[in-house]
């Protein structure tokens, strides 16, 4: 039974990670952070890595608290909750650092209904440069006015 709810609480919290990146990504990043989030819109460095990325060190440190409260207490749900934030966190990479962004030179000729509405989602986000009305919304679950045939 135990399998059955670790399961269960592994896909809640995959899906509760994508209000959380809206969240943060809209209050935080566009918000009191945005200092860090700034060169993510506007490149203005010549270095592969942007200040934007130090924001995955909160998540993977959530995650690994998780993993160890899993391993040294009683807290068994430790372990689904930190993979659901891990696995968020990677199914985030390769969306939106590999796929979007060709951070790495891959999946560049994916073309189906769906990577066409990511990318025209994300590229209406980032048309602005600024602090405001940068539309946010998460990755998974795009707004369906972004896919057309």
């Amino acid at each position: 039974m135990n399998i059955v709810f670790g399961i269960l609480i592994f896909f809640l919290v995959f899906l509760f990670m994508e209000f959380m990146a809206w969240f943060t990504h809209k209050y935080i990043m566009h918000g009191f952070l945005w200092n860090l989030h700034r060169d993510h819109h506007k490149k203005d460095h010549d270095s592969w890595f942007e200040r934007n990325d130090t924001f995955f060190i909160f998540y993977a440190v959530v995650s690994i608290t998780f993993f160890y409260l899993g391993a040294n207490t009683d807290f068994w749900y430790g372990w689904p909750i930190g993979l659901g934030i891990m696995a968020y966190g990677a199914t985030y990479f390769l969306v939106h650092d590999i796929f979007i962004h060709q951070r790495f030179k891959m999946f560049r000729n994916a073309n189906n209904w769906y990577a066409r509405g990511v990318r025209r989602a994300h590229k209406i986000h980032h048309k602005h440069l600024g602090k405001e009305k940068g539309e946010c919304f998460g990755m998974l679950f795009v707004p369906f006015k972004y896919f057309k045939k």
